[in-house]
Parts: structure tokens; C-alpha cells; sequence
């Protein structure tokens, strides 16, 4: 776009920023503009990275960064009621970035879910497929893990005594582990996230496929059908933004490698933290509620219902209040 249509389309929301700014008594300020502050600064620096990236003038972009610059202290002053802005960011903007990130969301999932149950249904036609992921050792651990005569299916026999609290405590480190592995990995210039993804896929489809395969599975399923919506959800976001990483490498644009990394790191946060909060969810479910002996019928119908509920929450979430 050139500078005129680009000046023309958002001159508008400008001088509504300035204006709000230059009113000292908040009571006169914009009502609209003030409720929908974080999100129009968030669009007036996008405004201003596209200036700089499309080497707009520098009348223009002087003119951008000095309304920032004045915007910024306002945005901290607001950002004190941290449970509001939480509040907002759950309710409406984490579902929007992954809305507007679709592409790298699909291809994440693609990558993951993909191989996973290309796995799963492998197994089903030849057993012998599970030791291509595991060794034999490996193998016999899922398997008394997920005995039905276990005391505690899903857990380790090694863990079988920990109470619920201290493997809510490994269930969160390990599964922010392959969140932030997910995410980091996409520097590699998109591949290492790539290969995570792949990976993580395959791992969780050989064990799923092998316990069903050997009668299992109403052990296995019940035990994870409660977490799983939360949790393989949130590696496929995790994966999207570092799908983002890698892509800020491989085609900076008009920047330098440094500052598109540098933009784009920003923005995928938007991703990663939604992430880590789904992470600690799935933790939450994973300790307290997946190990509970309730009718086996129930807990898959719940797993199904949450899994289910994650999906509308991503596609409806956040429509009902005007986009930022």
C-alpha cells in the first residue's frame, strides 16, 4: 500500500488518539477510546512497524512514534488493574491472535496431529511399528503404567505413591518443557519446531496406538480424554509461534534478520503465554481429575465435551466485542 490510501485509512483513529490524549480531565475524554485503549495502541505500533518496514516518509513516521510515545505511559497507567487486563486477554484477544495466525495454526496442527494419528492407526496394522519410537524398556514402562490392574493408571510406578499436588507440579514442568521447547526451537530457522512437532506426534501416537492394540485402551483413554483437549491443543500453539520464529528468519522482509526476529517474537508471546495457561489447565486435570475411578463412559464423554469446548472457545471467542 502507498502512503496515501495507508494515511487516509487510519488518519481517522490518529487524531481520535491525539485528541483523547490532549483532554487532561478523563471524565470528557472519548468513552469508546478509552475502553478500547490497549487495543488501539496495540494497532496505532502496528501502524508504526509499517511505516518503518514500507519506508514511509519520515514526516510520517516521526509523526507515529511521538503519538506511541505519548500513548505508552497511558497504557502503563492503565495496566495496573492487572486483573481486568487479564480478563480481557482470556476472554478476547488470546482467541483473536490465534484466529488472525490460522495459517501457521493449521499447518502446526497438521504437522502434529498429522503424524500422530498416522501412528496410532500404523500400530493397529502392525504392532511391531511401536519399536520404531520406543525401545523395549520404554514399551514396558507405558505398559504398567496403563495396566488395568495398575493402582494408579497413567502414572509411573516409580510415582504411584506422590500425592495429587506433587504430580501437578511435574505435570506443569514437563509440559511447559515441551511448550517452550516447541516455541524456542522455531530460531532453527523454523525446522527445529518443525521436528518437535513431528516428533511430539509420533511419540504420543505410538503409545496411544500400542496400549489400544494390546487392550489397554479403555485404561489409557479414560485416563488422558480429560487433559487432552487442553494439552495437545496447546503444543499445536506453541508450535504456531514458532512456526512465526522461523518464518522472521527465513523472509525478514524490509527489516534486518535482527528486527523482524525481534517483531515477531513479540507478537508470537501473544501465542505462548495462552499456551502456558493451557498448559497449567491440562496440569490441573491431568492431577487432580484424570487418575479419579469414575464410570468410564462419563470420563470420555467429558473429555470429548472439553475438547470440543476448547474448539468453539478458539472459533467464537472474542467475536462479540469490536475487533482490535
Amino acid at each position: 500500500m502507498k502512503q496515501e490510501p495507508f494515511v487516509a485509512a487510519h488518519e481517522p483513529l490518529w487524531q481520535r488518539l491525539e485528541a483523547w490524549l490532549d483532554e487532561t480531565d478523563p471524565a470528557r475524554r472519548d468513552p469508546e477510546v478509552t475502553e478500547r485503549f490497549p487495543a488501539l495502541y496495540r494497532q496505532l505500533c502496528q501502524h508504526l512497524a509499517l511505516a518503518r518496514e514500507r519506508l514511509y516518509s519520515h514526516h510520517l513516521v516521526e509523526r507515529l512514534d511521538r503519538l506511541v510515545l505519548r500513548a505508552h505511559p497511558e497504557l502503563y497507567r492503565r495496566q495496573r488493574r492487572p486483573w481486568q487486563a487479564l480478563a480481557r486477554y482470556v476472554l478476547a484477544d488470546f482467541p483473536r491472535q490465534v484466529r488472525r495466525r490460522w495459517k501457521l495454526v493449521l499447518l502446526s496442527a497438521m504437522l502434529f496431529y498429522g503424524p500422530l494419528l498416522g501412528m496410532l492407526g500404523a500400530i493397529q496394522i502392525d504392532p511391531d511399528m511401536v519399536y520404531t519410537v520406543f525401545d523395549g524398556e520404554q514399551v514396558r514402562m507405558f505398559e504398567r503404567m496403563y495396566d488395568p490392574a495398575a493402582r494408579q493408571p497413567g502414572r509411573e510406578p516409580a510415582r504411584q505413591a506422590d500425592s495429587d499436588l506433587l504430580m501437578f507440579g511435574y505435570y506443569v514442568r514437563n509440559n511447559t518443557g515441551i511448550g517452550l521447547r516447541t516455541f524456542a526451537s522455531g530460531l532453527l530457522f523454523g525446522i527445529g519446531t518443525l521436528l518437535v512437532l513431528i516428533f511430539n506426534g509420533l511419540y504420543i501416537g505410538a503409545a496411544a496406538g500400542h496400549l489400544t492394540q494390546m487392550g489397554y485402551g479403555e485404561t489409557f483413554w479414560t485416563f488422558v480424554a480429560g487433559h487432552s483437549g487442553l494439552e495437545l491443543n496447546a503444543i499445536v500453539l506453541s508450535g504456531a509461534a514458532g512456526l512465526q520464529l522461523g518464518l522472521a528468519v527465513l523472509a525478514p522482509g524490509r527489516r534486518t534478520r535482527l528486527r523482524a526476529l525481534r517483531d515477531e517474537a513479540l507478537d508470537a508471546l501473544q501465542l505462548v503465554y495462552g499456551a502456558a495457561g493451557m498448559f497449567l489447565l491440562a496440569a490441573l486435570v491431568e492431577a487432580f481429575w484424570s487418575p479419579r475411578p469414575l464410570p468410564s463412559e462419563f470420563k470420555i464423554a467429558v473429555g470429548i465435551a472439553l475438547f470440543a469446548l476448547v474448539i468453539a472457545y478458539f472459533l467464537l471467542a472474542g467475536r462479540g466485542r469490536r475487533a482490535a
